[in-house]
């Protein structure tokens, strides 16, 4: 026996699930295009040359007691 206005529970749970599906799938694309373009490797470069181009005297004894 359905309960009134309960029929389309089912297809509101399926949209939910495929949304969610689909946000992961299109996160990790962005993420992958992101990887591909060595975004991150230039943000990490970047950085580090600001860093060592200022000659902090601890740096050194934070790469080599890591």
């Amino acid at each position: 026996m359905r309960l009134k206005g309960g029929c389309g529970q089912a297809t509101v749970e399926y949209a939910l699930v495929v949304f969610a599906l689909l946000a992961i799938v299109v996160a990790c694309a962005v993420l992958w295009h992101a990887l591909d373009e060595g975004l991150f490797v230039s943000h990490a470069a970047a950085g580090a040359s600001h860093h060592v181009g200022r000659g902090s005297p601890g740096a050194a004894a934070d790469v080599l007691l890591y």
